[in-house]
Order: structure tokens, then C-alpha cells, then sequence
């Protein structure tokens, strides 16, 4: 296996899973943390982002497939999602950041219709593939969500978007026309990212 990512919570690494490329997210043990309890909250947390990949998918959104949860080890092998991260295709062409925003946008919406939040939602979690938005790492997800969830979704990608993608923040504007096209009640959620956002300002 071949390290393609490590961070607070969790190493990341490329594999071949029945002759298929593959990955496989490993919680890593936290030694500050009895040893029981540790190992019960990473196959817990382990067992969750599964759970909300798998329904995810169920909801329409492409996700990467499941191969297979170990418990001991606290790991989750997927399918290896081939693309550029949308934080590499925003801003290069403004037609296809446009499009590859409204994808998005339906991608959000057919999530939270399904009641479910991702919790993390910025550019690098989220793949172009072909003609789809895959969203990956679900480690910060709910389901059900609450509103306020669905609005933490909606205020970071905003937040995405004013930062890293100042050139085509704008563009923030096409996102959330076809999320609430293709999620008419999602007003709510977007209300309630205004609201985080005040909070923020005062805080």
C-alpha cells in the first residue's frame, strides 16, 4: 500500500482490492485515549461513514463504492475515485467551473433531501468524474440531519468558495440556484447557513 494522505484522524492509501484499484481510510489509534474506548469509537466512527456513503449513494449521489469494513482495524476499503478535485477545476475555465458548479448544487440537494449532511464540505472533498460530482469523506456526517447540519453544509461551502475561489465566487450564485432547483425546500438550509454566518461575525 502507497500513503496518499494522513491527516488528524485518519491515513489514507491506495491498494488493489480483487485486481481493482482501491483505497483504505484507517481511523488511526489515539494513545491519549483508553485503549477500549478508543477502539470503540473508531470502529464506531468507521461503521457511521460507511453507513452514510452507502446511503448517500441510495439518495442518487454518486459516492465511492464500499468493498469492504474492517472492524479491527478500523478501516473502510472503497473504490478509488479517478478525477481532478473540484479545487483544481475551479477557476481554470469559467464554462466549466459553471457547470461543474451546478452539479454540485444537485448533488447537494439530492443529499439533504435525503436528510442527510456531510459535514465537511469543501472542493477537496468532492471529485469530478466525467459527468458527475463524487463526494467522498463523510467522517463529519448526520443522518438524520438537523437543520442546523444542512446549513453548516451550505455556510462552508460558501465559505469555499469566498476564500480559495475568490475568482469565481460568483459563481457561488449558479451552485445554489440548482440546489434549490433540484431541492425546492432547501431555503430553509440556506437560512440557516445566513444564520451561522451572523454568529460568526459577533463570536
Amino acid at each position: 500500500m502507497r500513503t496518499i494522505a494522513r491527516g488528524a484522524e485518519a491515513l489514507v492509501s491506495s491498494t488493489k482490492f480483487l485486481d481493482m484499484d482501491a483505497i483504505v481510510k484507517t481511523r488511526l489509534p489515539k494513545r491519549y485515549r483508553d485503549p477500549e474506548l478508543d477502539r470503540s469509537l473508531r470502529n464506531a466512527r468507521s461503521r457511521k461513514e460507511a453507513r452514510l456513503l452507502r446511503e448517500a449513494r441510495l439518495a442518487g449521489v454518486r459516492t465511492p463504492y464500499i468493498y469492504d469494513v474492517d472492524i479491527h482495524d478500523a478501516s473502510i476499503t472503497m473504490e478509488f475515485i479517478v478525477g481532478p478535485k473540484i479545487r483544481e477545476v475551479l477557476g481554470k475555465n469559467m464554462p466549466d467551473a459553471r457547470i461543474a458548479c451546478e452539479k454540485i448544487g444537485r448533488a447537494l440537494a439530492k443529499l439533504h433531501s435525503y436528510g442527510i449532511s456531510h459535514g465537511d464540505l469543501t472542493t477537496s472533498n468532492m471529485i469530478l468524474e466525467g459527468d458527475d460530482v463524487c463526494l467522498i469523506d463523510f467522517s463529519l456526517g448526520n443522518m438524520p440531519a438537523s437543520e442546523e447540519d444542512l446549513g453548516v453544509d451550505i455556510h462552508l461551502l460558501k465559505r469555499a468558495f469566498m476564500s480559495a475561489h475568490s475568482e469565481v465566487e460568483e459563481l457561488f450564485d449558479s451552485l445554489i440556484s440548482s440546489y434549490l432547483h433540484h431541492n425546492p425546500g432547501g431555503q430553509a438550509a440556506i437560512n440557516k447557513a445566513d444564520d451561522i454566518q451572523k454568529r460568526g461575525r459577533y463570536t
